[in-house]
């Protein structure tokens, strides 16, 4: 996935830069509303985030400008200020959603997670696809709903794959998300996993739901429903 943050805070921007990275987001940056608004109808982008308060083209008008050029990706307002409407008024030029300063990353992450789960086309936090459904939000799955126990690194790939199911996903995006980058990437690490999770989720062989692509990666290729 890939991501534009947009803030004038040299810090902040490089601190969200560097921990999105390490959750495994490609990601621009930006650092004032011109160069921002240049990147977001330039770049081939999933998601922004845009801080309100910049120098040159305010976040509020990088918002309008973007949506009245019919990008319709979605964005994240950060913003310092207090006054609701202020938030109100980023939402109503187009913003999807917005985390007020100061924050912690793990609600941002958290947020991002979600804007880009519905723009997948998952509406609520159970994800299905086949007779298989993983709960992201009590972080469980099942098979025909009977409950399938997972280890922390099989949850999260089996997440990132359906979350995008029938996209075809690379081994080194998925080493990205899982691992911090002392990870050697040259491990068979994923085809573990990736067959301990074939075994688990479809012990007689018979669902198949992942696919493996050689020399592209894997594909969730059960059919998906969108809740």
């Amino acid at each position: 996935m890939r991501i534009l943050v947009v803030e004038d805070e040299s810090a902040l921007r490089e601190s969200l830069k560097t921990q999105l990275v390490a959750a495994g987001f490609t990601v621009d940056v930006a650092q004032d509303g011109k160069e921002g608004l240049f990147a977001g109808l330039e770049y081939p982008l999933d998601l922004a985030v845009i801080d309100l308060g910049l120098p040159q083209v305010s976040g509020l008008e990088v918002i309008r400008k973007l949506r009245a050029a019919h990008k319709t990706y979605p964005i994240l307002i950060l913003t310092a200020r207090d006054n609701w409407q202020d938030k109100v008024e980023g939402l109503q030029a187009g913003a999807d959603d917005y985390v007020a300063k100061p924050f912690q990353f793990e609600e941002v992450l958290a947020r991002l997670q979600a804007l880009l789960r519905r723009a997948g086309g998952w509406a609520t936090p159970q994800l299905q696809c086949g007779p298989v459904t993983l709960d992201t939000r009590a972080q469980t799955v099942s098979v025909d709903g009977a409950p399938v126990e997972l280890t922390t690194f099989e949850y999260r790939i089996l997440e990132h794959l359906m979350l995008r199911a029938g996209e075809v996903i690379s081994k080194s995006e998925l080493t990205e998300r899982l691992y911090d980058q002392d990870f050697e990437r040259d491990s068979n690490v994923i085809e573990v996993l990736v067959g301990r999770l074939r075994r688990k989720l479809d012990p007689q062989d018979q669902l198949k739901p992942i696919e493996t692509l050689r020399g592209r990666g894997y594909r969730f290729s059960l059919a998906r429903q969108a809740g």
